[in-house]
């Protein structure tokens, strides 16, 4: 190990390891839960490693890996742990005995070997904090928790909920696991394609939460979309032969390319057709449409995720809204209602459809959807048909749904967004 000079003070080493805790801890708390086979132990222990770092750096200085020596440092006390516990078993015991052993080799040896699991655990960590024997929100708030490195604060902060609500979703999820006796594996075979639905759903569940804020006065939190982007490109190294994990990769940077444009100057919501499409991020443009190719070349029919992709892409290489390809865009919406059909697919069917077809085939098809249960309380279920009403010249029609929408959202910029809708058309009314 080395010093790093200049960030050997108390303030540079806490700066340093906030920014090393969060890309790390992951992998160390997955490693630790091999070893000890508890997430509560495995998570004290890796706090252990970080309170001694926080002790020794500022004056022993940085090492050079500084996630390899917190991993080194909470494997030690993972060994001392297992010392400690009276009801060791002779598994445990020799687990121990490797593990010394493995402490004796030569420090580059030790890091060969630790890199050679971290993949593996990583994996394993992503299948239990996301099993379906737990609700969505707590499959969410344990893996923001274990695999983004996000304190229960931050995590509260980002859903608008209380710290003490996420504390217990997070406690519930571990006894849930630890009750259930959730092996620390990655499945296979038949049961790999179900648990995988399970870790793709709540990633995407992460990024839309920070892409289209449900409540509160932001309507976007990029630092989720930034989170289930990380998570994402880090499954989709983990399992390369998923063409869905690609393909969820690639809508979501698709997706992300577009957050800039989505918020005016004070943070006010911009929508598709009206975004200034040169302040869109090229660079992750072209991460997704690379990620979509690699679905592609997987092949296979195309799954939810990659068909999302694919309808990303087409809007990503217009290069202007006029040059959208919605009749293709219609086309995999048509897709896609077979692969997943909900009333929400088809209701984004519907645009799609209006857009390429003309307003009142797309309005035939809200109308179906008006009864649907599903849609009662969704607000982009008004606001889609006030569009449309909009565009066929029924204003007082248009101005009630857009009024009824508002009334719906939970977000404060958005409702804002469809009250003035619904100025504007009863103003283009009277001046009609």
């Amino acid at each position: 190990m080395s010093a790093t000079g200049n960030l050997s003070t108390a303030d540079a080493v806490h700066q340093v390891l906030s920014a090393v805790w969060r890309i790390e801890s992951a992998q160390i708390i997955a490693t630790l839960i091999r070893t000890v086979g508890d997430i509560d132990t495995a998570e004290e222990l890796a706090q252990d490693a970080l309170v001694i770092a926080l002790e020794q750096w500022p004056e022993t200085g940085i090492p050079n890996k500084p996630g390899a020596w917190l991993t080194a440092t909470a494997r030690h006390r993972a060994i001392d742990w297992l010392r400690r516990n009276a009801t060791l078993v002779c598994k445990q015991s020799e687990l121990v005995h490797q593990l010394e052993l493995r402490q004796a080799r030569q420090e580059e040896a030790f890091d060969a070997a630790l890199e050679e699991n971290l993949g593996d655990d990583l994996l394993r960590l992503i299948f239990m904090t996301c099993h379906p024997i737990l609700s969505t929100d707590a499959r969410a708030a344990l893996t923001l928790r274990l695999l983004g490195g996000l304190t229960t604060e931050e995590i509260a902060r980002a859903f608008l909920t209380s710290k003490t609500t996420i504390s217990q979703r997070i406690v519930r999820a571990k006894r849930t696991l630890t009750a259930a006796r959730v092996p620390f594996e990655a499945p296979h075979g038949a049961e790999m394609a179900a648990r995988l639905s399970s870790v793709l759903e709540v990633i995407y569940l992460i990024f839309n939460e920070g892409y289209a804020a449900t409540a509160g006065r932001d309507w976007i939190r990029p630092s989720l979309c930034e989170e289930a982007l990380r998570l994402g490109r880090i499954l989709a190294e983990l399992a390369p032969q998923e063409a869905e994990v690609h393909g969820l990769v690639a809508l979501m940077e698709l997706q992300a390319s577009r957050i800039r444009a989505r918020v005016g100057p004070s943070g006010e919501p911009i929508l598709l057709l009206d975004q200034n499409r040169a302040r869109w991020d090229w660079l992750l443009i072209n991460r997704g449409l690379a990620a979509l190719a690699r679905a592609e070349k997987l092949g296979g029919a195309f799954g939810l995720y990659t068909l999302q992709a694919a309808i990303g892409a087409c809007h990503a290489r217009a290069r202007t809204a006029e040059e959208t390809d919605w009749a293709r865009i219609a086309a995999l919406y048509d897709a896609l209602a077979q692969v997943a059909p909900s009333p929400v697919v088809e209701l984004n069917r519907a645009v799609a459809v209006a857009m390429a077809y003309g307003a009142a085939a797309g309005l035939a098809i809200v109308d179906g959807l008006v009864a649907e249960p599903a849609l009662q309380n969704y607000h982009l279920l008004p606001s889609v048909r006030g569009d449309l009403l909009t565009r066929l010249g029924r204003l007082d029609e248009a101005r009630a749904e857009f009024e009824r929408a508002a009334a719906l959202t939970g977000n404060e910029r958005e409702r804002a967004l469809l009250l003035e809708r619904a100025c504007t058309v009863h103003r283009n009314k009277r001046q009609a």
